[in-house]
């Protein structure tokens, strides 16, 4: 395959604490947007110690995104101002547009381990104040795809014949879950102008054409522009997140939980906030 991408930027990340105490890690975040548009922030979360996350996220807005918790292993409760209540749980995905504006609240549950990320993804600016929706993708109704080196699965957007449950409105990401056999190799074609990183699970592997570039497992991939992505992973294997998407090229204002376009539209949403009508009827 010609014109392979290869690595642009490698981020770790840094720890920190969100909402009531939740221990992560913030792989990138507000001032990589321009670099990882149209993904705003990767929240990446590994834990066997529930006093790290059970405080969760108690009740919080958000306006202008979508946000999307996907839970490799543990369990997660959910809520919303939309009077929407439910439970994600091992390989489950919860998908919500936040358009308008909505206030929600994740509280993780005690598991053997808390495995998973939060990925918020920006709205175009004619789409920041859409409805607000809930999408839940239930484990067993995301494709699988079993080659002869790895293991795919359609969170969104098609891979191998198969599509991903969720049917994006607005940006239309392709989310995958990639797990690679050791000393294999996997490949696959991307729109040549579109923005694609991966975040690595666990394992470690060779990023690019030929021998590629090493990274190991717990940190994140940006990668060039390019019609081809190219893994080989090492000896242990690798499984990765891998997201794809069309850069939006629109300005950021961002304030906290809330991102849209300029600051008077920032000012906007906390005055609404501040005076009730943040919910939109």
């Amino acid at each position: 395959m010609e014109n392979m991408r290869i690595p642009a930027r490698i981020v770790s990340g840094r720890r920190t604490t969100d909402g009531a105490g939740v221990s992560l890690v913030r792989v990138f975040g507000y001032h990589d947007v321009k670099d990882f548009d149209p993904f705003l922030m990767l929240d990446a979360f590994d834990s066997k110690d529930p006093a790290d996350y059970v405080k969760g996220f108690p009740w919080h807005p958000h306006r202008g995104i979508e946000t999307i918790t996907y839970l490799i292993s543990g369990e997660m409760e959910h809520g919303d101002s939309l009077g929407n209540r439910g439970t994600i749980r091992d390989g489950d995905c919860q998908w919500m547009t936040a358009g308008s504006g909505i206030i929600h609240q994740e509280m993780p549950k005690p598991s053997e381990r808390l495995l998973g990320a939060q990925l918020w993804l920006n709205l175009p600016a004619k789409d920041k104040m859409c409805p607000p929706k809930y999408n839940d993708l239930v484990s067993g109704n995301i494709p699988r795809k079993t080659e002869e080196t790895a293991e795919v699965r359609v969170l969104s957007g098609t891979y191998g014949g198969l599509e991903g449950p969720m049917k994006a409105h607005y940006v239309q990401p392709r989310y995958l879950d990639v797990s690679v056999r050791g000393g294999g190799r996997w490949t696959v074609e991307t729109p040549p102008e579109a923005t694609v990183f991966v975040y690595i699970v666990e394992g470690e592997g060779a990023f690019g054409p030929g021998n590629g570039t090493e990274v190991k497992e717990k940190n994140a991939v940006l990668f060039s522009r390019g019609k081809g992505f190219s893994v080989q992973a090492a000896g242990g294997g690798i499984r990765f997140l891998y997201l794809e998407g069309m850069p939006l090229g629109e300005p950021v204002a961002w304030g906290g939980p809330i991102v849209m376009n300029t600051k008077e539209e920032l000012d906007q949403a906390f005055r609404d906030l501040d005076n009730g009508t943040f919910i939109r009827k």
